[in-house]
């Protein structure tokens, strides 16, 4: 495949902040939708518009070799729609019309239902799509789903990245804080109600580094990713002709549990653990030999590295 120049949506978004810089780096051409905010990077030829627009995004796609969907919205019901799915439609229509030779979307295994439905198994590509409360898993769905159907109808090169959730920066630190997360903005990100002992220490202003457990007292083992690994999947996916009609679940080495986690952080940071109650979810792990034997993805972040990142960049 001779790619030579890109389609950006959602660039100034996590990921985006990455993909761009590395797409300049490797001398391609970027051709980025701008709604609200800059994109940052010397030879980005931006497009002003709404992902909504298809007008706009046509000007976006037009005489680029491949594109690349990262916009998304998580739980705003004034724009999920419009964001996620008419947008990702627009984006299939241009590639439909103007020609690509490769569609790349940024996924999430928000679509199998993670942390709500229980998994007994690692989670691997052929798991069935079952998105969990919420309008974020909901859209994701939507969006592969389009995605491979323009594919079968219409012979637009896609591929899908599909990610775990991404940490950078001191995201860990802020998941596993007590302080930060009783009260949740999404769905299965928080911990929920909690009884008053616990929400005494949260207005007392008591830090604590969770452990979360089921109603048996039995921590959840958990995937994520580093957004590091997330860039290595990136580079060997873009342009690669093995990619091309196949989805691949990115994530870190394994999965971790709750209490060796909580255990190792609370060693680091002299923070005291405390055990908590997340009463409804159930433990997950994701497979990852697809995108290891297909695109020889080999991920570095294992969770002490995420958390020696995450404690480096808070010092």
């Amino acid at each position: 495949m001779t790619i030579r120049s890109i389609a950006v949506f959602g660039g100034s978004g996590k990921v985006g902040r990455r993909v761009i810089p590395y797409l300049l780096q490797r001398g391609l051409g970027v051709r980025a939708l701008v709604h609200r905010t800059p994109i940052e990077g010397e030879g980005v030829a931006s497009v002003s518009g709404s992902i909504t627009d298809a007008e706009a995004v046509s000007r976006v796609v037009e005489g680029t070799d491949a594109v690349v969907q990262l916009a998304t919205t998580k739980e705003d019901p004034e724009t999920f729609f419009e964001v996620s799915v008419r947008g990702t439609l627009n984006i299939l229509e241009a590639c439909r019309s103007l020609g690509t030779q490769q569609f790349i979307l940024l996924g999430g295994d928000a679509v199998f239902g993670i942390w709500f439905y229980p998994q007994p198994i690692p989670i691997d590509e052929n798991h069935p799509l079952m998105a969990y409360p919420g309008y974020y898993a909901f859209t994701k769905v939507i969006e592969e789903v389009m995605a491979q159907q323009y594919g079968h109808q219409y012979q637009v090169p896609w591929s899908i990245l599909r990610s775990s959730w991404i940490f950078e920066r001191d995201d860990l630190l802020n998941h596993f804080s007590l302080l930060k997360n009783v009260d949740p903005a999404e769905p299965g990100h928080g911990f929920g109600a909690q009884p008053e002992e616990v929400m005494a220490l949260v207005r007392a202003g008591e830090e604590r580094i969770p452990i979360l457990t089921n109603e048996a007292g039995v921590p959840y083992n958990r995937h994520i990713v580093h957004i590091e690994d997330v860039m290595q999947a990136f580079d060997r996916i873009l342009g690669n002709p093995a990619a091309l009609g196949e989805s691949f679940n990115i994530a870190a080495p394994s999965a971790f549990n709750y209490r060796p986690a909580a255990e190792y952080l609370s060693q680091k940071t002299g923070i005291p653990t405390i055990e908590l109650v997340c009463a409804g979810y159930h433990s997950f792990a994701i497979n990852v030999t697809k995108a290891r034997s297909m695109l020889g993805y080999d991920p570095q972040y294992d969770f002490h590295r995420i958390a020696d990142s995450a404690l480096e960049h808070a010092r």
